[in-house]
């Protein structure tokens, strides 16, 4: 006889709770200390990929910090999905929701960074766009165009200095961070996604262009909040990253 799917799950995930009513092992014996056995060998599997998966928060908090955040993780978020290079995609609110870490109030977008760039990591392959078809372009043409984006770009936006807090975990004799807030542009070139730290202005022009606005549109509201906003670093970046995937031009929207 087996236990109902609903109860062996949770049964599973929460070592508290009683033998599953008729879980048995293979000799009709109740099934207490293969139970087990599988409940420490689930939860040290998704502790370990949450781990890996949060290389920064894991080095913040430490290890042992965050194999027991790990254990609390698994019990308020089972995973959804049997693949574990996939888990951990609710962690950066379950981490805002702790009033044990609140004194660390940069740590979900901590968390949100390394998200995105696992999914940058995973995102779909396209063909990158031709930078000749923004050079061949009048200046007219250039500020009506819209452009798209790669699959694989996303866009962290934070009042914390995520970018240097990163960087200072990931790479030896980075800067100390300074407290201020910090938009990073996530492309990937080619295999390993890379975070860029965003000049004031570059996330609100990235992210209207991502919503359809042409690039003198986009310019008007970056410049809204950032008035000496200059797209060229930025839009060399996307070049350069093959983040662009194809120009319209304005007669063709129309």
């Amino acid at each position: 006889m087996t236990a109902g799917t609903g109860s062996f799950a949770h049964a599973l995930l929460h070592p508290n709770v009683t033998l599953p009513e008729g879980l048995t092992d293979g000799n009709g014996q109740p099934a207490g200390r293969r139970l087990n056995v599988l409940r420490n060998n689930v939860a040290s599997s998704l502790g370990e990929a949450l781990r890996n998966g949060f290389p920064v928060v894991t080095k913040l908090l430490g290890t042992e910090n965050m194999k027991a955040i790990a254990a609390l993780y698994l019990r308020a978020y089972p995973p959804r999905s049997p693949v574990l290079s996939a888990y951990g995609t609710d962690l950066p609110e379950f981490l805002a929701g702790l009033s044990q870490l609140s004194h660390l109030g940069y740590l979900p977008d901590i968390a949100r960074l390394e998200l995105a760039l696992r999914a940058s990591y995973h995102a779909a392959d396209a063909p990158a766009l031709d930078p000749s078809r923004l050079t061949d372009l009048s200046p007219q043409d250039l500020t009506e165009s819209t452009l798209s984006f790669a699959p694989s770009l996303r866009l962290v936006r934070s009042r914390w200095p995520v970018h240097a807090i990163w960087l200072r975990n990931t790479q030896h004799d980075a800067p100390k961070p300074v407290a201020e807030p910090q938009d990073v542009l996530i492309t990937r070139r080619e295999f390993d996604p890379v975070p860029h730290l965003l000049p004031r202005g570059g996330a609100d022009w990235i992210a209207a262009i991502s919503k359809g606005q042409s690039l003198g549109d986009a310019l008007d509201v970056a410049q809204t909040t950032a008035p000496d906003f200059d797209p060229a670093s930025t839009l060399a970046i996307l070049l350069r990253d093959n983040a662009l995937t194809s120009l319209t031009l304005k007669d063709q929207r129309l």
